[in-house]
């Protein structure tokens, strides 16, 4: 999975991107301190997997990674080339989900490249430049797709629709909000590389004092809720300069100071699990003496797919699945001991696979 973080300069993207990579990315106060996007590989927080590395006590221990892009600030007429421009936004192009951070905070030494703090007009700011970007992607494509229907009249149809969606961002509306009214449809638009298709989860960045000491005063945390809520789109409250002070300090000390702020686990962790919903994933397990590994597929893979993701002889040759949840392993304390109460399961090529699922794949290649 890969994540962008965006937003307009100086509202905490360097700062959060630091804090939850430890990658040492620059965060200065003053427009496009970022300009090359900076790439941080976080692995994510799994207990179960803890779980199972102290039953098997593996050789080797491999997480599921998250890939971070921290991408230079936006301003007003980046699409047409206003500061980084286009290349910022073919940056952003690669990424699966937007964490779009939004300033929430008043600081008179921190400057707002507009001169005041205002949630929605700046969310309204990098929205638009996505969309006249996309508008930009969609006239040349239409362009190209006219040309190629005076030869094959299939083409009519993507011209039609790509010409639905074209108005439909001129009217200020995002692509993800765009109905499809077919799966034709659906497959024609899955292969553009369209920035305000992708999902967002907007980030709000709080003054320590907001975040904790509660969010019903913060105003501009409410205009972002707001404003999230008419999109259908998730909203997550963050502290950037709380993460950073974080960084340093020992996994005991971190539990003992989110515990004091009221909070079970960091940013880090609550961004993983919202974008993990955000996109459908879900992870299973492998297990053994040599190796303990989490991996991620969609919601609703099917067992050879899923098998697919280790090695691609495993999904063409596949023949079984031998299954167990990792809540019943735990409860049996040994894989011996969950086979002789029959609950190490024999799944076939059309079994769902779950979250949590621990697998062993059997395949003949």
């Amino acid at each position: 999975m890969k994540l962008g973080i965006v937003g307009l300069p100086n509202v905490g993207k360097s700062t959060l991107f630091n804090a939850i990579t430890n990658a040492g990315a620059g965060s200065a106060n003053y427009p496009f301190c970022t300009i090359e996007p900076n790439v941080g590989m976080v692995s994510v927080p799994d207990k179960r997997l803890d779980k199972l590395a102290e039953m098997y006590e593996p050789e080797k221990f491999t997480p599921a990674t998250i890939e971070l892009v921290d991408i230079a600030g936006l301003v007003k007429g980046a699409s047409k080339g206003e500061g980084l421009g286009n290349k910022f936004l073919s940056n952003i192009r690669e990424v699966d989900a937007i964490i779009h951070v939004v300033r929430c905070f008043e600081d008179g030494e921190i400057v707002h490249v507009d001169g005041s703090i205002g949630p929605k007009r700046d969310i309204e700011t990098i929205n638009l430049e996505l969309i006249f970007s996309d508008i930009d992607i969609l006239e040349r494509r239409i362009d190209r797709s006219a040309k190629a229907a005076k030869g094959d009249k299939k083409f009519l149809q993507e011209v039609e629709l790509l010409g639905r969606l074209k108005t439909f961002l001129e009217e200020g509306n995002s692509a993800r909000g765009f109905v499809c009214e077919s799966d034709e449809e659906r497959a024609i638009l899955a292969g553009l590389p369209l920035l305000s298709a992708k999902p967002v989860i907007y980030a709000a960045n709080l003054s320590e004092q907001d975040f904790g000491g509660g969010l019903d005063g913060n105003l501009f945390y409410q205009e972002v809720c707001a404003l999230a809520q008419d999109e259908g789109a998730q909203v997550m409250p963050i502290c950037a300069k709380l993460e950073e002070e974080l960084v340093d300090m020992s996994p005991e000390d971190k539990m003992l100071f989110l515990q004091e702020l009221g909070l079970q686990e960091s940013s880090l962790d609550r961004l993983i699990r919202a974008s993990y919903s955000l996109l459908g994933l879900i992870s299973y397990l492998t297990a053994g003496k040599p190796e303990v590994r989490a991996w991620t597929i969609k919601k609703g893979t099917k067992a050879p797919q899923a098998a697919g993701k280790i090695h691609s002889d495993f999904e063409k040759g596949f023949i079984r699945a031998e299954v167990i949840s990792f809540d019943d392993l735990m409860a049996c304390g040994t894989m011996a001991a969950a086979k002789e109460k029959g609950l190490l399961r024999l799944e076939g090529k059309d079994y769902v696979m779950q979250d949590g699922d621990i697998v062993l794949f059997r395949f003949n290649v």
